[in-house]
């Protein structure tokens, strides 16, 4: 039975895809997620400013107080602190709800929301929060050519944006009911994955591996100090260690970096929609492969990834990498076709002692001769792999490969690496399949027991994968079932005695009837 709070979230998601669809028109649904998810944020940033200076007037005894009902100038007495507080400022005139109600009848309205949008970015200039909202609404152009030809079919197109995002039924802040805009947030990003094909899953990892991931990482423990994500894309796997651990048991906060602009903005805005104050994220624009954000806030607890696969990279074209104190370990750089493992490398290099990194990885590299078996040679020799997990095939949106993921740890209790197989582990949902809770424990408990299982885990020594030329796919090491049906011998060659003995009867009559035949004939000649 569905409770009021899914069927509450149910029919947010119907509404939300039907507001995407009615407003994408001509643009690209992948590129029109930009509007859709700017106009969102706009009306969290709004709401949550709103929120946090009432309660601060009505605390101080001004129980009628309204942020949203003053006027441009009565507002800016509490500017300085509140940029402080909140990292950014919206002037009342400003606020989502306000320009929203003038919105039908503004014919400047773009270029009203371009004065708006630039405003905010430039309360936290000077302020610690700077980098944090510097370009955040960038991919959401008012201006451009994509939401019409003309100004006023443009503003047409604003005003419905405005008002379908403004009649999202995401509740009010007072309602404790925050996570609906970061639910609407991710609903509306695994929506436009799936529709987009490649172009828009290289950016999403599906929520429930992304739960899996944070989970492995964190066994054992009720906090962590710091997470990280290399190649970051739209926060989702950051944003789990907040759900399944709580916001406030990431000690030091959120860490990622993310390659491509757009995106990179994407994740700064889902960390504000999943109410993560500025303070507590640093996400970064930039190649993590040579151009690495986070020197100085390295080494990680926790470390979660779905790096590219097999992108290219400098690799040995770059002399300053094989001195890079990431790569410069394994003694050899991952090819310049594959920077898989180059990832790998940065993530080891970057993990706590006492931490577990967990990464999705492109099944090629599990037994790929030349550099990429050097570098596992290297992490087997080192005892720095501690499980590898074969994951079903068709689980992310823009491939049907069968990925799988490696779980890196510094400080293990044995001298073995563990070997599971969930390829098998799904239903299937839609045109995807999908990891339920009870698949997900059943890899937990897996990984946690340690211990092999018929069919499913093998815990196989460092020295053996050696012996094997540290190939580490899970089919070399964890049996298949076989689902075949089991075969009596005895019976099956009676069977065969007796249906050879009918043969031989069946000869002898035809061979009667045969000469009987040819009997007659002679007689009638």
């Amino acid at each position: 039975m569905i409770n009021d709070k899914e069927a509450e979230r149910t029919e947010l998601h119907k509404t939300i895809w039907r507001i995407a669809n009615d407003l994408r028109g001509s643009v690209d649904g992948w590129d029109f997620k930009s509007y859709v998810l700017g106009m969102l944020f706009y009306r969290f940033i709004s709401e949550n400013l709103t929120a946090y200076l009432n309660v601060q007037e009505h605390r101080a005894g001004h129980a009628d107080f309204d942020y949203a009902t003053l006027s441009d100038s009565d507002a800016g007495f509490g500017l300085i602190e509140t940029v402080r507080e909140k990292g950014f400022y919206i002037l009342p005139s400003h606020l989502f709800a306000n320009v929203r109600k003038k919105a039908r009848d503004d014919q400047n309205l773009n270029e009203t929301l371009a004065r708006v949008f630039k405003g905010i970015e430039a309360s936290a200039i000077g302020a610690d929060s700077e980098d944090d909202f510097k370009g955040l609404f960038d991919d959401l152009d008012v201006n451009s050519g994509k939401l019409g030809p003309t100004v006023p079919r443009r503003n047409e197109k604003l005003v419905k944006l405005l008002d379908a995002i403004g009649d999202l039924p995401l509740g009010s802040f007072s309602d404790n009911t925050i996570d609906l805009f970061g639910d609407a947030y991710e609903y509306l990003m695994q929506m436009y994955a799936s529709t987009a094909g490649k172009s828009g899953g290289e950016y999403y990892t599906p929520q429930e591996v992304s739960e899996l991931l944070a989970r492995i990482t964190v066994v054992g423990k009720t906090e962590v100090n710091k997470v990280y994500d290399p190649a970051c894309g739209s926060g989702s796997l950051l944003l789990k260690f907040a759900k399944v651990l709580g916001p406030d048991k990431v000690r030091q906060g959120f860490y990622g970096q993310e390659v491509n602009l757009t995106t990179y903005n994407l994740c700064r805005i889902n960390m504000f929609l999943h109410d993560i104050n500025y303070e507590k994220f640093n996400v970064a624009h930039g190649d993590t492969l040579t151009d690495p954000a986070h020197w100085d806030d390295e080494p990680f607890e926790a470390i979660v990834s779905n790096p590219p696969y097999s992108i290219k990279w400098d690799g040995d074209s770059n002399p300053l990498l094989i001195n890079d104190p990431r790569f410069a370990p394994a003694g050899v750089l991952a090819p310049k076709s594959k920077a898989d493992l180059a990832f790998t490398l940065h993530i080891l290099s970057w993990l706590a002692v006492n931490g577990t990194a967990a990464i999705v990885e492109f099944p090629g590299v599990l037994y790929r001769s030349g550099a990429e078996r050097k570098i596992r040679q290297y992490l087997i020799d080192n005892n720095y792999v501690d499980a590898v997990i074969q994951l079903p095939p068709d689980l992310f949106f823009g491939t049907t490969i069968a990925t799988c993921i490696i779980v890196l740890k510094k400080s293990k209790r044995d001298n073995a690496t563990l070997f599971i197989d969930a390829s098998a582990e799904f239903v299937r949902s839609g045109n995807k399949n999908k990891l339920l809770s009870a698949h997900q424990q059943k890899i937990l408990d897996a990984f946690t027991a340690r211990e092999s299982i018929d069919h499913f885990a093998r815990l196989v020594s460092n020295a053996d994968i050696a012996v094997n030329g540290y190939n580490i796919a899970v089919s070399s090491y964890v049996e298949e079932r076989d689902m075949r049906e089991g075969v009596d011998i005895q019976r099956l060659n009676a069977e065969i005695a007796r249906i050879v003995a009918r043969q031989e009867e069946l000869r002898t009559a035809i061979d009667a009837i045969v000469t009987d035949l040819e009997g007659g004939l002679y007689e009638s000649a």
